[in-house]
C-alpha cells in the first residue's frame, strides 16, 4: 500500500466509529504503520529469506553478485552498520548481518566471557536476533520520522514539489531490515534440542541458520585445535531438524548453511554405522586411522571394523576418541559438502586455516563436479593474520616465478619495515580483491567477517583511553570522536535522536495534541548539532 492508501484506510476505520474516534489522526496512524511494517519475527524471516533466495539466484547468474556481512554482538552495532551502509551506498542490497556464536559466548553470556565451546546459554542466541531486529526496526522508524517531519515543513511552506518528492520517497522507502545468518553452533545438544532452538531463532527473525558438523559437547572454535566431527547421519538429523523448524513455522524458503570443520578436525567420537560397502557410513569410516588385527587375543575392549576383507582396529586415544588419517581433511570436506547439499543444505561453509583462494577452489571444483550450483559462505576470519598470509603468498609466487626475493625474510614479513615495499603493496591489492576474486574462482556467494566489531570496539576504546586519560584529556574525545562524528556526518552525534527521543515527541503530539510536553524544544542541546 502507498502512503496515501494507508491514510485512506485509516480514515475509513476512524470514520466508521460515528465520531468516537475523531481524536485519532488518520495520517498519524499511517505513519506509525509504515514505521512498524514488521509485526513479528516470522514476518522478518519470510521477508529476508526471499531476499537471500533472490541474491543466490543473482549470484548463479553472475558471481560478481556476491554478498557480504559483518558480525555483530549488540543491536546497536548492527543498527549503526546498516545506517552507515545506507548513508554511503544508498541501498542495503547484498549486505547482511552475521550473528557469531563466538561473540555471543565472549560477550553475551551470564557466565561472563567464555570460549567458543557452546557453553553459553543457548537462549542468548535468539535473544540477540530479536535485539538486532528491534534496533533495525527502530532505525526505520527514526529515518521515516525525519522524512515525515520534512514533509510537514514542505507543506507548511507551500512547497508542493518537495512534498510530492517526499511522498514518493516514503513510498519507495528501503528498510534497514536485512537477512541475518545466525550461528546455531553444533546444535546445542541432540536433534530435538537443535529443532527447539532453531524454532526460537526463526521466530526471532532468522532466515538463515548455520550449523557445523562438530560434536555438540566437544565443540571448539573452528580456528582452534581439538575439533571432533560426527558421522554424516548424525549431522544430517540436525540439518533435517532445522528444515522441519522452518517448514513448521511457514518459512518455506529458509536457508540452511552447513559448515564442515573437517579440514582441521582430526578426531571423531563415533564409528559411523554402515549397512553395506560404499554407503555414507562406510565412506566416513574409510578415513579412520586403523591398524590390522592379526591376533584377536590382544584386543581389550577395542572396536574393530572390516576393510577390504581385513579386520582393522581404529586407533583410539586415551580421550576415547578415534583419529583420522593425516592428510584426509580436504577429502572429508568434499564428502561433507556433497552429502549436505544432497540432503537439504542450501549453502556450504568450509572452515579453513588460512585465506587462500586456490585451496578453497580446489575443494569447490570437486564439489561442483557433483553439485554444479554449490555455493559457499566464507569466513574472512580475524583469526587469520591477513597481512602475513598474503605477503607470504606473494613471496612464494615470486619465488616460483624466479623473481629476486633477497631483500625479504619470509618469516618476518609482518614487520612494518616491509610496509612500503612492492611485495607488501601487491599483497594489499590481493587482500583488497580477495572477496571478488574468490567469488569468481572459488564459488563464494557470501563473504563475512565473524568478529569485526569485537576488534573495532577494543581498538577505538584503547585509542580513546590513551588520549583522554593522557595529556590530551577532553581534547582526546572532542578531536578524535565528536569532531569526527560531525565532520563525517555520523548520525549518532545526535544521540538523543538516535535513541528515539524525536519519535517519542511525535507520539506525544499524536496522543495529546497541543498539550504535549516535548523534549525537542529550543533548549534541547542537540540543536547545537543542527548544522
Amino acid at each position: 500500500m502507498s502512503y496515501q492508501d494507508h491514510i485512506a484506510s485509516a480514515a475509513q476505520a476512524i470514520g466508521a466509529r460515528n465520531g468516537t474516534w475523531d481524536g485519532i489522526d488518520a495520517e498519524a496512524v499511517a505513519r506509525m504503520k509504515l514505521q512498524n511494517r514488521f509485526n513479528t519475527g516470522l514476518d522478518i524471516a519470510k521477508y529476508t529469506a526471499a531476499i537471500m533466495r533472490r541474491d543466490m539466484a543473482a549470484y548463479d547468474a553472475d558471481p560478481a553478485n556476491y554478498t557480504q556481512s559483518l558480525g555483530c554482538w549488540h543491536g546497536f552495532i548492527g543498527q549503526q552498520k546498516l545506517i552507515s551502509i545506507k548513508k554511503h551506498f544508498g541501498t542495503t542490497k547484498g549486505r547482511y548481518l552475521y550473528l557469531s556464536g563466538w561473540m555471543v559466548a565472549a560477550l553475551r553470556s551470564d557466565f561472563g566471557p567464555l570460549p567458543d565451546q557452546s557453553m553459553h546459554e543457548k537462549t542468548s542466541v535468539p535473544a540477540l536476533i530479536e535485539e538486532l531486529y528491534t534496533f533495525l526496526k527502530q532505525a526505520d522508524a527514526r529515518e521515516l520520522g525525519m522524512m515525515f517531519r520534512d514533509l510537514d515543513k514542505a507543506r507548511e511552506t507551500g512547497n508542493e514539489v518537495e512534498a510530492q518528492r517526499l511522498i514518493h520517497a516514503i513510498d519507495q522507502y528501503e528498510t534497514h531490515v536485512v537477512p541475518i545468518i545466525a550461528d546455531i553452533d553444533a546444535g546445542f545438544g541432540n536433534a530435538e534440542a537443535t529443532y527447539l532452538l532453531a524454532k526460537k531463532m526463526i521466530e526471532a527473525g532468522a532466515c538463515a541458520l548455520q550449523i557445523e558438523n562438530q560434536v555438540s559437547d566437544e565443540k571448539q572454535c573452528g580456528h582452534q585445535d581439538g575439533k571432533v566431527t560426527v558421522p554424516h547421519e548424525d549431522f544430517l538429523a540436525k540439518v533435517r531438524a532445522c528444515r522441519y523448524a522452518f517448514l513448521e513455522l511457514g518459512v518455506d524458503d529458509g536457508i540452511i548453511v552447513t559448515r564442515t570443520d573437517s579440514l582441521g578436525a582430526g578426531l571423531t567420537k563415533q564409528i559411523a554405522y554402515s549397512k553395506e560397502p560404499g554407503d555414507i557410513g562406510d565412506q566416513y569410516n574409510a578415513f579412520l586411522d586403523c591398524e590390522e588385527v592379526t591376533d584377536v587375543t590382544q584386543l581389550r575392549g577395542d572396536v574393530v571394523i572390516e576393510r577390504e576383507g581385513k579386520l582393522m582396529r581404529p586407533k583410539r586415544l586415551p580421550s576415547n576418541l578415534f583419529q583420522f588419517r593425516e592428510g584426509t581433511g580436504a577429502d572429508r570436506c568434499v564428502l561433507d559438502c556433497i552429502t549436505s547439499l544432497q540432503n537439504g543444505a542450501d549453502l556450504l561453509w568450509i572452515e579453513t586455516e588460512k585465506p587462500h583462494i586456490e585451496q578453497i577452489a580446489g575443494m569447490v571444483d570437486r564439489i561442483r563436479a557433483v553439485v554444479p550450483d554449490a555455493k559457499l559462505v566464507y569466513n574472512n576470519s580475524p583469526s587469520f593474520n591477513w597481512t602475513l598470509n598474503f605477503r607470504q603468498q606473494v613471496y612464494d609466487r615470486w619465488v616460483g616465478e624466479g623473481r629476486d626475493v633477497g631483500g625479504y625474510d619470509r618469516a618476518k614479513l609482518m614487520s612494518a619495515d616491509y610496509d612500503a615495499t612492492d611485495l607488501a603493496q601487491e599483497a594489499d591489492e590481493n587482500i583488497r580483491t580477495f572477496q571478488k576474486d574468490a567469488a569468481a574462482r572459488a564459488g563464494i556467494f557470501h563473504h563475512l567477517i565473524t568478529l569485526p566489531t569485537y576488534h573495532t570496539a577494543a581498538l577505538s576504546t584503547d585509542n580513546l583511553a590513551r588520549e583522554y586519560f593522557g595529556d590530551a584529556a577532553m581534547l582526546g574525545y572532542v578531536k578524535n570522536v565528536q569532531r569526527q562524528e560531525i565532520r563525517q556526518g555520523i548520525a549518532c552525534v545526535k544521540h538523543q535522536n538516535m535513541s528515539g527521543s524525536d519519535i517519542g515527541d511525535d507520539h506525544k503530539e499524536y496522543f495529546a495534541g497541543e498539550a504535549a510536553l516535548k523534549a525537542g524544544g529550543v533548549h534541547n542541546t542537540m540543536n547545537q548539532f543542527a548544522a
